[in-house]
């Protein structure tokens, strides 16, 4: 009987938590797009919900002349898919030869790879920099993406690999015996049984162009091949200092393709989630 209280207890503060975890993550959100419904230009607005709730501040960032909203969105969008796909090709790759090759420097590589995690990536912004003055894609949506491809092999390169030694070496050998090379139990075996940690992989550089500001801040100078975060940075504090509900409906707006793709990945992404981490 007394289990069956303290059962009960638990689960109730387990709730009671999600509840006030679910509160603090909904409230800003309803209350960012109730102030892109608001008229006017106004942040300090009174009431949680407007009296005269209006769809113009969507219009205007599609329709008026002074808007570069559309631009911004566009070039997001393919830096995010670029990003996505790359990240993909890149991380495999790499994961594949550190779970299915030995090499020399294969375990020194493992730890290069967590040691480069343990630094901000502000440390490398000048040195960034400079590569892309060298090479010459400064203010260059291309410069942009190849340092998010660059930036992201480190993590998921560790991530993807401890999913593919959880999948038995048994598949490989008797594709071998079969006369299958590499590439082909790469393609035709590993990459399959790996779409959960993949799409875990496609979903979170699909959002990190969409999210990030620091870094499209530092290469892009062109207002023509600004990222959204940056736009909408810019967007308030240059032309309109005080159109808070426009800045409101552009940002809600962002949340549109990530939502599209979380849904199209969702039945990979659990399984993606846990079962990375689970043989290192």
């Amino acid at each position: 009987m007394k289990a069956k209280t303290k059962s009960k207890i638990e689960v109730t503060f387990i709730y009671l938590f999600f509840l006030v975890m679910f509160i603090i993550i909904a409230y800003p959100l309803l209350w960012t797009i109730m102030m892109s419904l608001n008229p006017g230009s106004n942040m300090l607005v009174t009431k949680l919900i407007p009296d005269n709730p209006t769809l113009e501040h969507y219009k205007w960032l599609f329709t008026d002349p002074n808007s570069d909203y559309l631009t911004w969105y566009k070039n997001s969008l393919g830096v995010a898919v670029a990003n996505a796909l790359g990240s993909i090709v890149l991380t495999s790759l790499i994961a594949y030869a550190f779970s299915r090759y030995k090499f020399v420097g294969k375990k020194y590589g493992l730890y290069m790879f967590l040691l480069l995690q343990m630094f901000p990536a502000l440390m490398g912004m000048v040195a960034l920099y400079i590569l892309l003055t060298t090479i010459g894609l400064t203010d260059s949506l291309v410069g942009l993406t190849l340092i998010y491809l660059g930036g992201q092999i480190p993590f998921n390169a560790w991530l993807v690999k401890g999913y593919f030694d959880t999948i038995p070496k048994e598949l490989d050998e008797a594709a071998m015996i079969d006369g299958a090379g590499h590439l082909r139990i790469f393609w035709t075996i590993m990459l399959p049984l790996a779409k959960p940690i993949l799409a875990v992989v496609a979903l979170f550089n699909f959002m990190a162009p969409f999210m990030d500001f620091l870094l499209p801040r530092i290469v892009l100078t062109s207002p023509e091949k600004y990222t959204l975060a940056l736009g909408l940075y810019n967007f308030i504090n240059d032309q309109f200092s005080t159109n808070f509900t426009i800045f409101a409906a552009g940002a809600i707006l962002i949340a549109v393709p990530i939502a599209l793709v979380f849904l199209l990945l969702q039945r990979y992404l659990i399984g993606g989630l846990t079962a990375g981490a689970t043989k290192g």
